[in-house]
């Protein structure tokens, strides 16, 4: 299956992320107000947003974890909203998935961890799958690690052991969510670098999802501000930091903006009923 996004575009400018009014609906409510959003060859895009905002809904339908309501996803040139689990097992080869929690199995050692993708997605020998799988522990400073369990590392060493697994393929896009949620600075710092060694060294396009303003300002190419479902913003470091928009400065300035409910939804949350307005 190709993966080379089609167009005459200069190669930094091609889109491999392309996400066009997203729609998300749970029951009558809805989450996602029609977003659009692109991430370019090459770079670090950062999602970032309060709770509530819709950054895990908007990562949960880029992994094809959900459905949505309506509109569309294009990962590396391909639609993917149409495609049914066979199509989607066989595309997700070309994509790395770094998850928050590292989700490693316990039972596992981190050699094993690392190598499952390899052994379910692929018929290399196991001299090959276990050179590959050294060469990705040393590309994220976990050499020698290879025969410890989960239990025996540290936050950071888990996030790292994660991050060996979602590039075991050479995936030519990555998905990072929360990468820094729950550790010390110093440690928050190096996956930070880990992030942009992995841009630069081996040419990967990058989506993180997070909360952290200092990570984010670190690590993006672009920024997307979300808020209530809807983009704010998308662009560069700078233009975020500058953008006049007072709900993209709360969100900086970790300013809390206290929502004022219409007294009728107010009142029909707290019965479960709805009442319309007597003129």
């Amino acid at each position: 299956m190709a993966t080379d996004v089609a167009g005459g575009e200069p190669e930094h400018e091609q889109k491999v992320v392309e996400v066009e009014d997203l729609v998300v609906r749970y029951g009558d409510r809805e989450i996602l107000h029609g977003v659009s959003m692109d991430v370019r060859r090459g770079e670090v895009m950062v999602i970032m947003g309060g709770s509530g905002s819709g950054k895990s809904t908007l990562l949960r339908h880029l992994l094809h974890l959900e459905r949505p309501a309506s509109g569309r996803i294009r990962l590396l040139g391909h639609e993917v909203c149409g495609m049914d689990d066979l199509e989607w097992t066989a595309f997700s080869r070309h994509l790395g998935v770094a998850f928050q929690s590292g989700a490693l199995f316990s039972s596992m050692t981190v050699g094993e961890n690392v190598l499952l993708p390899l052994r379910e997605h692929t018929q290399l020998d196991e001299s090959t799958m276990e050179i590959m799988m050294r060469l990705k522990l040393e590309v994220v400073s976990l050499a020698g690690f290879e025969n410890l369990l989960p239990s025996e590392l540290s936050g950071g060493m888990i996030k790292r052991a994660a991050f060996a697994r979602a590039i075991i393929m050479d995936p030519a896009l990555l998905f990072c969510d929360e990468p820094s949620a729950g550790l010390d600075p110093v440690v928050a710092a190096s996956l930070d670098e880990l992030i942009l060694r992995l841009r630069d060294a081996l040419g990967m396009t990058i989506v993180v999802v997070t909360h952290e303003l200092d990570s984010a300002f670190r690590i993006a190419d672009r920024i997307t501000v979300l808020d209530r479902g809807h983009v704010l913003i998308s662009a560069s470091v700078d233009a975020v930091r500058s953008s006049d928009d007072p709900r993209v400065q709360d969100l900086l300035n970790r300013r809390f903006e206290e929502e004022v409910p219409d007294p009728e939804e107010y009142l029909s949350r707290l019965t479960g009923e709805r009442f319309e307005a007597v003129d």
